[in-house]
C-alpha cells in the first residue's frame, strides 16, 4: 500500500476498486475524512495523463490496500536549438544574402 499524504503519486487500478478498469496515475491532494466501510477511503486529487499533467480533478472511493505508488516517465531530452548551439560555439555561419536587384555600375 502506498503512503497517503498530500502530494503522493498513486497508481489507481482495479485492485483499488472494480470501477477502475484502466489504471491511471493520481496526485493526491488530501484524504477526505468521510465515514466509510472499513478499509475504504475517499481521496481528493488529480487524475494525470501519461506525461504527468493533470487532466481532471476527482474524488475517488478506493480500498487502501489496492493503491500502489505511481510513476511518471522522466521527460525526454529536448532538442537543442540554434541559440543553444551558439552558446557552445557550434553554430554554423549564416549564409550571406545576395541582393535582389542587380545594379549596373557601367552607366555613364
Amino acid at each position: 500500500m502506498a503512503e497517503l499524504k498530500a502530494g503522493a503519486l498513486l497508481l489507481v487500478s482495479r485492485e483499488a476498486s472494480v470501477q477502475f478498469v484502466k489504471p491511471f496515475n493520481f496526485r493526491l491532494i488530501r484524504v477526505l475524512d468521510w465515514i466509510t466501510y472499513d478499509g475504504w477511503t475517499w481521496l481528493d486529487g488529480y487524475q494525470l495523463d501519461k506525461r504527468g499533467d493533470a487532466v481532471a480533478r476527482r474524488s475517488i472511493f478506493v480500498m487502501r490496500h489496492g493503491l500502489r505508488a505511481g510513476s511518471i516517465p522522466s521527460p525526454r531530452p529536448r532538442r537543442t536549438s540554434s541559440a543553444d548551439s551558439a552558446v557552445r560555439g557550434t553554430r554554423r555561419p549564416a549564409r550571406s544574402r545576395q541582393p535582389s536587384v542587380v545594379i549596373d555600375e557601367r552607366r555613364h
